[in-house]
């Protein structure tokens, strides 16, 4: 059996934990640069505001609703995100964290205890922990969780938790399922499904699977199995290492001096070597990309990246970040508005398996030991603590005018209980 804990418009919780004022309102959260909504409150939902809709299109239900808006808060929401995740270690074996908001729970060789009072009992935990509403959706396989968890958020009644187990129970909850909302399958296959008849998760477990591995590849097989309850997809109680790994932002504003450019793009460089380290991996590749504002037609127009590729695979921030601004030089043109520019590291491989070149002259060992001081500084103290001269000292510069504070990573967020007496 495995479990899904599905965190309730996680964002939107996150802010009405603090701000218990929110409860009842219409809430939205926005993503970089405030522009669109990526988490609403169920009374944002019923106004009409839909997932990824622009701000500026919406602008009338804001203000004829009074709806509260937030810019994302991503310390907050990652700080929670690790409270609740700790909170369900305790309760299962081993857990596999799928997303900010979501994680699976393993729960092989519980089968004798009662799975429903345990979905309900973690939900509440959850809550009484952290304050976040979590819904949790037991079923014999993951694709089957995750429609449990989903029928949690549409049942108040079941208090956060349902146990989906038996067949007949399957059966009449998967006619309910539309096949764009299976977990596996995309716009794209949907549509393709759609055009054959097939709406529902009932249709599509009915169709051959002969039929089904070949015009969907055995990933869409097993979907189908996991749909009839058959365990087809691993559990994994780690994270495995990145094949690519990217950090990339859109601008507040338009980036027109090379000096600004270069020290955000410097901060990208910085982020994406400290991922790749903390997963302990080494790149062969860089890739440097810019992106002027699409949206403005009567000006000059650039999506232009450069690639190179490292004799010996590096992961030292000083090597990386050398060639980063090297190959922004190139791709830089004076006059152009840039809007959006990122960094993007692949051929990674484990840092234990990197082949040294007899001609290399970079002295990887003292990078090695300066890297791991960095790394330890800026995780005891805070990001930035240590950082190359080259990178921006006011972070990423993005339009965050609503943010609230950072109620738990924050010294001077943190909120004070004053007393009367």
């Amino acid at each position: 059996m495995y479990a899904l804990a599905d965190c309730n418009n996680f964002f939107v919780s996150c802010e009405r934990v603090f701000n218990p004022g929110l409860n009842g309102r219409p809430v939205i959260v926005l993503s970089n640069n405030d522009g669109c909504a990526v988490s609403r409150s169920n009374e944002a939902k019923a106004l009409g505001i839909s997932m990824g809709v622009p701000l500026f299109k919406i602008r009338d239900i804001v203000e004829k609703h009074h709806v509260a808006v937030f810019s994302s808060n991503f310390a907050l929401y990652g700080d929670m995100s690790r409270r609740i995740h700790q909170t369900l270690r305790q309760l299962a074996p081993a857990i596999e964290i799928y997303s900010i908001d979501e994680a699976f729970l393993d729960l092989r060789g519980l089968e004798r205890t009662d799975l429903d009072a345990f979905a309900r009992k973690a939900s509440a935990m959850c809550f009484k922990n952290t304050g976040i509403p979590v819904s949790v959706g037991v079923a014999p396989t993951k694709t089957l969780a995750k429609i449990a968890s989903k029928h949690c958020k549409k049942r108040p009644e079941l208090q956060g938790g349902y146990f989906l187990h038996q067949k007949e129970d399957i059966r009449e909850m998967l006619k309910t399922v539309p096949v764009e909302d299976i977990w596996g399958i995309g716009r794209r296959y949907s549509q393709k499904l759609n055009s054959y008849g097939v709406y529902t998760a009932a249709d599509f477990v009915t169709l051959p699977p002969e039929w089904v591995k070949k015009e969907m590849s055995i990933n869409g097989l097993r979907t189908q199995n996991e749909l009839k309850g058959e365990s087809c997809i691993d559990f994994l109680d780690f994270v495995p290492p990145k094949k690519q790994i990217c950090v990339s932002r859109s601008f507040a504003r338009e980036m027109v001096d090379f000096g600004n450019l270069s020290e955000q793009v410097s901060l990208f460089t910085a982020m994406v070597c400290e991922k790749l380290r903390r997963q302990k991996s080494a790149c062969h590749q860089v890739i440097v990309f810019l992106l002027t504002n699409r949206f403005k037609e009567d000006a000059p127009q650039q999506y232009e990246s450069r690639m190179f590729t490292f004799p010996v695979a590096a992961s030292s921030t000083l090597e990386i970040n050398r060639v980063v601004l090297k190959e922004l030089s190139f791709l830089y043109r004076k006059g152009y508005g840039y809007k959006k520019a990122g960094v993007i590291l692949t051929g990674i491989i484990p840092d234990d398996a990197v082949q040294l070149n007899l001609y290399d002259n970079t002295d990887r060992m003292k990078h090695s030991r300066l890297m791991k001081v960095m790394d330890q500084v800026n995780e005891r103290i805070g990001h930035g603590t240590l950082a190359v001269a080259t990178e921006s000292r006011e972070g990423i510069k993005m339009n965050r005018q609503r943010l609230s504070p950072q109620y738990t990573t924050k010294w001077t967020d943190i909120p004070v209980v004053k007393s009367s007496r």
